[in-house]
């Protein structure tokens, strides 16, 4: 597959997941550790919900406005972080960070349709965008793990 080939069905996986995203919409019940984000650089707001059980994720949401690389991301970030460990979360989370800053990166790790957005690297500006989700969901695991 040539890298035009390979750009355009990363195109396509990111606009689905923007336009059919999955997991979206808060609940309003017990057990949920909310965390919210809001990037004033570009207007992307995010509210993402994590519930764990005996050391699991076994529910994450999230709800917001912003670009289509926020919006999809969150919905990638929720389906791979999705049934994992707290441990495995962190280290799948740490593994995108390096990915979208364009650093090497675990390619081993299942991580999902999180790999189509390594061309964000490109766009320095657009690594916030991509991460805000994922440093939501960070966050609250740091503060269950407490």
């Amino acid at each position: 597959m040539s890298f035009s080939n390979l750009e355009q069905l990363y195109r396509q996986v990111i606009m689905d997941h923007y336009k059919n995203p999955r997991n979206k919409g808060l609940l309003q019940e017990d057990g949920y550790h909310e965390v919210h984000l809001k990037n004033p650089t570009c207007g992307d707001d995010i509210t993402v919900q994590v519930k764990v059980e005996d050391g699991k994720i076994i529910d994450l949401r999230h709800e917001g406005t912003g670009c289509s690389i926020c919006c999809s991301s969150a919905s990638v970030m929720s389906q791979t972080l999705k049934e994992k460990t707290l441990d495995e979360a962190q280290h799948i989370t740490n593994n995108f960070y390096e990915l979208v800053k364009g650093n090497e990166f675990d390619e081993d790790l299942d991580m999902g349709d999180a790999p189509v957005y390594q061309g964000v690297s490109k766009f320095p500006a657009r690594v916030k965008c991509a991460t805000i989700s994922w440093k939501a969901a960070e966050q609250a695991i740091n503060e269950i793990k407490k």
